[in-house]
């Protein structure tokens, strides 16, 4: 059985930080790019991060730029999200998520394999 674990959610202050982890089993996804997603109440769900498979190729949502590093561990089937200057903004369920190619992708509908979601409550 498949499975994407996220850990690391909580509530945090603005100007804070969090680091996520997504744990893989089942299977490994060291040949296909990762991403993270995210959704906030009332909202649609959107793309975050993304990283290609080795490591060498990542793209960010603007409003993340400079705050938020996604990097991976294909060594541990991991794949990770540090968070910087947290804004109330941030607030969401946080998704990990393997794509079904190796280069990074920026579009939901390019992954195949989801996790539950861990919560990332940021106050003011």
């Amino acid at each position: 059985q498949v499975q994407l674990v996220e850990s690391g959610g909580g509530l945090v202050q603005a100007g804070g930080s969090l680091r996520l982890s997504c744990a893989a089993s089942g299977r490994t996804f060291s040949s296909v790019a990762m991403g993270w997603f995210r959704q906030a109440p009332g909202k649609e769900r959107e793309f975050v991060a993304t990283i290609s498979w080795n490591g060498d190729s990542t793209y960010y949502e603007d409003s993340v730029k400079g705050r938020f590093r996604i990097s991976r561990d294909n060594a541990k089937n991991t794949v990770s999200l540090q968070m910087n200057r947290l804004k109330p903004e941030d607030t969401a369920v946080y998704y990990c998520a393997a794509a079904q190619w190796a280069t990074v992708t920026i579009q939901s509908h390019w992954y195949d394999y989801w996790g539950q979601g861990t919560q990332v409550t940021v106050s003011s």
